[in-house]
């Protein structure tokens, strides 16, 4: 648009980000009604022409608990010519062996940092989910999957209040250390602030986790997304989950909005000159796109400015 924004770099900062994708995962299964499968691969068709290079494709959950993802099944199969690493949220070994049997290379697990929002989502304690994901890690890594841990409710839960960073360490290392090949730092209910975020990365730092196996993913619930993704990178993170159009939440707290608009992240990557491999308006008309398809505006600021929709 016009040479904006203006590239300017800022020191201390990353060449290069991998944006990890989560709207036609995370985002869509708010949704309230189901999106039609063939809308789903056409959307991810989109983001991967747009020059999204990770993008979480559904999860295998049993139907009754995320009715939106219930064609994970039917959708998967249609992606068989998207150029993207397309990974998958599987939550036991039932759904690792759906997964699997697709030919899914990349699965997900997902943890909570603490006891109650591991009651409400997983209906285990924190100790049972990790059993309960050891033999699906253990099983993925046998057949050569890369395997990401979401690691929910590090920086606040609300239930309990503020999350001690050590409690937050301690979860993390015992995900990593069930083989897990990638972290990603959920700041679920969107409380973190940038200095909380510097002490958890610092904190996971001296337990002996590396900035490369951590990625990071904020809601913007009280606007600090995109202030705690720079943090995140000024201490070396390169990967960053965002939402394309800001689509999605947590249906298990109510008091998460949506996640980080992918366009909003690219806006901020282009003018700090950091490269993602993304074009930014092609990514704008995908998410316009989808919220005709959705039916309702895109909460995103920069898909409203740069379409105009105010």
């Amino acid at each position: 648009m016009n040479g904006l924004p203006m590239t300017v770099p800022a020191p201390g900062l990353p060449p290069r980000v991998r944006i990890h994708e989560v709207g036609a995962r995370d985002g869509l299964q708010n949704e309230k009604s189901a999106v039609p499968t063939e809308v789903k691969a056409e959307f991810i068709h989109r983001l991967a022409a747009a020059g999204l290079t990770t993008i979480e494709a559904t999860s295998f959950v049993h139907p009754k608990w995320v009715p939106q993802l219930a064609d994970a099944e039917q959708l998967f199969p249609l992606l068989g010519d998207v150029e993207a690493a397309l990974p998958v949220l599987v939550p036991n070994e039932r759904g690792l062996d759906r997964a699997l049997a697709l030919g899914a290379t990349r699965i997900a697990v997902f943890g909570s940092a603490t006891e109650t929002f591991a009651s409400r989502n997983l209906n285990r304690t924190v100790a049972e989910s990790l059993a309960m994901f050891e033999p699906v890690v253990a099983r993925a890594k046998q057949e050569k999957a890369h395997v990401r841990g979401y690691l929910s409710m590090c920086f606040g839960d609300p239930w309990e209040g503020p999350v001690p960073v050590h409690q937050v360490v301690r979860t993390a290392k015992s995900l990593l250390d069930l083989g897990c090949d990638e972290l990603s730092l959920g700041d679920t209910i969107g409380v973190a602030t940038p200095g909380h975020v510097q002490e958890l990365l610092s904190g996971l730092n001296e337990a002996g986790v590396g900035t490369d196996r951590i990625g990071v993913h904020f809601h913007d619930t009280y606007g600090q997304a995109l202030s705690n993704t720079l943090a995140a990178l000024q201490h070396g993170v390169t990967t960053v989950d965002a939402s394309a159009g800001g689509l999605g939440g947590c249906p298990y707290a109510k008091s998460a909005t949506g996640n980080l608009a992918t366009e909003d992240l690219v806006w901020m990557l282009d003018g700090l000159g950091i490269e993602t491999g993304v074009d930014l308006a092609a990514l704008t008309a995908t998410s316009v796109w989808m919220a005709e398809q959705l039916g309702r505006p895109s909460p995103s600021r920069t898909v409203r400015a740069l379409s105009h929709k105010e």
